[in-house]
């Protein structure tokens, strides 16, 4: 999101009048006296003469003073600053915050109150300081309900940067625990929102709240498990029943639809939910939304990420969705084979993905020939374990799930793949060179089956890789 522009630097006469005085904020140069004019200002706002109010005045209440606006995003803007942020702090400006979040209906005076919060937070001081306050932390998470997207967006803003202080992350767990209706408002975002910005932010909030808390997860995938699932709205007046893995995939989809590269955050919370038994079968229970994710899943390893004209290296950028996506798909593959959309004739277009990224994966760990490494007599691979953590993880989920495929691979389903190129010499080397030795059976099965279908390329394989014991 852009920020508002920095405030002008005063004037020489000026500056000089305040260095005298004392009244510069720390080692900037702002003042202490401008910045409490401008939260005199809002208390003035938020004041019970100025909150009294009736239908004739209730739209001005809704707007903000252009003067009041530029000033207060001065100070947003200010609050990035440390010394700015420890003055705000100490002058106790987020009591006055919550004043304003607790009164104010202007959507826009909102925003900028929560923002200057989040700003302020991200010091670790004040973030346990604006963290203790209960009263604060209720407000805070009301603003969860509202209806104004760049509200909705700060205050996750606010929320993810306390989430990730481990000194109070759990505080806000426990908080975000105890407000059920917070499920239902995130639900709500993630399934109607068309705001890409709030999505990935919302999104981020989901991933650490469930990568701190598996309880929360499971509480979470939980709700709404035991209502009935095609309920016709019409028929109660209640609110709707908001099915967590739904949800996620509408915002995924809408993610996608703007840029495929912000969606590693809602691929992480799905292979999160893979991780429970529960989460498993809240994603494969439903039949539609089952396929919706699989085909979503399947399209973007199949048409989107590491394609054949892109240069290995892209596999650098998008390791770690790569990660997620095949980890969801393998856990899927694995537990519900019985899918009508997991037909044995989607296995080649995932082998060829499969093989292509591994094989990408090889060239990024080989090093140039005339690298100075090149002269000391390391090898030209990289020890993925040293060299990078992602990698590793990527490649240990690409093997588990192409040796399930070829475990399911039949004589008809082989032979096709021979003859489209899926299962080439050259594919089924890099696919052999990954496997083995850790998985030697499923490799020895899938050679049976090529003898049968291609025995001139079983026998090339065979020699090309002696330590397969293939009984013929």
């Amino acid at each position: 999101m852009d920020r508002n522009p920095s405030p002008p630097p005063p004037g020489r006469d000026q500056e000089e009048e305040e260095v005298a005085g004392g009244d510069c904020i720390g080692s900037t140069v702002y003042s202490k006296h401008w910045l409490f004019g401008v939260l005199s200002g809002l208390i003035q706002i938020v004041s019970p003469e100025n909150t009294k109010s009736n239908s004739d005045d209730e739209e001005q209440q809704t707007e903000l003073d252009e003067e009041m606006e530029n000033e207060i995003c001065r100070v947003w803007d200010m609050s990035m600053d440390e010394d700015v942020a420890l003055f705000l702090q100490e002058f106790n400006a987020p009591d006055i915050f919550m004043g304003v979040l607790a009164k104010s209906k202007c959507p826009r005076l909102r925003e900028i109150c929560v923002g200057i919060l989040g700003n302020m937070a991200c010091f670790q001081e004040i973030c346990v300081s604006i963290s203790s306050d209960k009263n604060l932390g209720q407000v805070l998470l009301h603003c969860l309900y509202d209806s104004d997207p760049p509200t909705l967006l700060e205050t996750s803003r606010l929320l993810l940067t306390c989430l990730s202080q481990a000194e109070v992350a759990s505080v806000w767990v426990e908080r975000i625990r105890e407000h059920s209706a917070i499920y239902d408002s995130i639900c709500f975002i993630m399934s109607s929102s068309t705001n890409v910005d709030l999505l990935v932010k919302v999104g981020e909030v989901v991933d650490k709240l469930f990568d701190l808390d598996e309880k929360l997860m499971l509480e979470w995938v939980r709700n709404g498990a035991t209502q009935p699932l095609d309920q016709p709205q019409e028929e109660s007046e209640e609110q709707p029943v908001f099915r967590l893995v739904p949800c996620i995939l509408e915002a995924a989809k809408q993610v996608r639809s703007e840029n495929p590269e912000w969606l590693d955050v809602y691929m992480h919370i799905l292979q999160l939910l893979t991780t429970v038994d529960d989460g498993i079968q809240a994603i494969v229970h439903c039949p539609d939304t089952g396929k919706d994710i699989w085909n979503l899943l399947f399209d973007l390893v199949c048409h989107e990420f590491c394609q054949s004209d892109d240069p290995p290296i892209i596999l650098q950028e998008q390791k770690t969705v790569l990660a997620s996506v095949f980890s969801v798909l393998s856990a899927i593959y694995a537990s519900q084979t019985e899918q009508e959309y997991l037909k044995i004739e989607k296995d080649l277009p995932l082998i060829d993905s499969l093989i292509r990224v591994l094989q990408n994966m090889e060239q990024c760990q080989k090093k140039p020939e005339n690298s100075a490494e090149s002269n000391t007599g390391e090898t030209k691979k990289t020890d993925l374990t040293q060299d990078d953590f992602h990698l590793k993880i990527l490649k240990d989920i690409l093997c588990e799930f192409l040796s399930n495929i070829f475990q399911a691979l039949t004589k008809e389903t082989v032979a096709q793949g021979v003859k489209e190129g899926q299962l080439s010499k050259q594919k089924c080397s890099s696919a052999f060179q990954n496997l083995l030795p850790f998985y030697s059976p499923v490799v020895e099965d899938f050679i049976k089956i090529l003898r049968e279908v291609d025995k001139a390329l079983a026998d090339d394989l065979e020699k090309s890789f002696p330590s397969l014991k293939v009984q013929t």
